[in-house]
């Protein structure tokens, strides 16, 4: 009797604690709704694979602090960084009109699954939170929040408290849009603009 009560017991546990986890995970747009939130309905997606090696990567890694993720104290560590990366062109009337990153960063809780539109001079016009697993940091997705990337590129500062504010209460999702943010202005720079 005992044995079923404590098994009862630890299942219910289990149970509550996975659909907690569950009730927190949030997809707010599929790819193809991102494509057409950031390059309008009309816009044809081609996308480019590129693999980030050699001096292209170390020199990204260095303009982002060493790393392709940002971890910082408090953070999940559920998000790798990926040196594959998919550079997603709006064409319209056959013409590129600009260019879309999609990154995952560590947020408090999960990852959070970014993406970020510029123009082809590598100037932000657009960032959209797609997905994500926050609590707390859940209004990062309001657009008070990622309006503040519009016009950001790689002379802006990009930094938490100094040219973005950052939401109170989830200063490690603010920080962690706000690095996916530099991150895909850095990686279009480095490899279309420097060539």
């Amino acid at each position: 009797m005992f044995r079923k009560l404590i098994f009862t017991s630890f299942t219910l546990f289990v149970l509550m604690v996975v659909t907690t986890v569950v009730c927190f995970a949030f997809t707010l747009l599929t790819k193809e709704k991102a494509f057409k939130k950031v390059f309008g309905s009309r816009a044809r997606i081609e996308t480019e694979t590129v693999e980030l090696s050699g001096d292209t990567l170390m020199n990204i890694k260095k303009k982002l602090g060493g790393s392709l993720v940002y971890y910082q104290q408090g953070s999940s560590k559920k998000a790798e960084g990926q040196v594959t990366i998919e550079f997603h062109f709006g064409i319209k009337n056959g013409k590129k009109t600009g260019v879309a990153i999609i990154d995952v960063e560590p947020g408090k809780w999960g990852p959070v699954e970014f993406i970020t539109a510029m123009d082809l001079k590598g100037k932000v016009k657009k960032v959209k939170v797609m997905s994500y697993q926050e609590q707390r940091g859940r209004p990062i997705s309001r657009s008070s929040f990622v309006n503040q990337y519009r016009g950001k590129s790689s002379s802006s500062r990009l930094q938490v408290g100094k040219d973005i504010v950052g939401i109170s209460g989830a200063t490690v999702s603010s920080r962690a849009a706000t690095f996916a943010v530099k991150k895909a202005i850095v990686i279009y720079e480095e490899v279309y603009l420097k060539k």
